[in-house]
């Protein structure tokens, strides 16, 4: 079974007229397409995840595995998600998150 990825694009995340930052889901898909990554990390654009306090979510998972980012403020921090998932595709566990993105990650309440 392949890993999931989930970028919330709910009521709240990606919105820059509620003062969030925005999230760059079409160059998303388009890299996610092109380095043909959804054999092993399908790619899922979401309604809302929750919690919306930490705004600009995604939630990582696999089997039971569950790895939860927030905050995530950059296009770059949006291409690290594309660098996480080619390590998942390789054989990495989805515990093993870029450098970049180990701030982001949380265990909602």
């Amino acid at each position: 079974m392949p890993a999931r990825l989930s970028v919330c694009k709910g009521c709240c995340c990606g919105r820059v007229d509620r003062g969030n930052n925005p999230v760059p889901y079409d160059a998303l898909k388009a890299v996610w397409k092109s380095k043909g990554l959804d054999e092993h990390v399908k790619l899922s654009l979401s309604g809302c995840l929750g919690p919306c306090s930490m705004n600009n979510v995604t939630l990582m998972t696999h089997g039971k595995e569950r790895v939860w980012l927030g905050r995530l403020a950059s296009e770059d921090d949006y291409f690290a998600l594309v660098n996480w998932a080619e390590q998942i595709s390789a054989g990495s566990p989805i515990t093993d998150l870029p450098e970049q993105l180990a701030g982001y990650r949380f265990t909602p309440a």
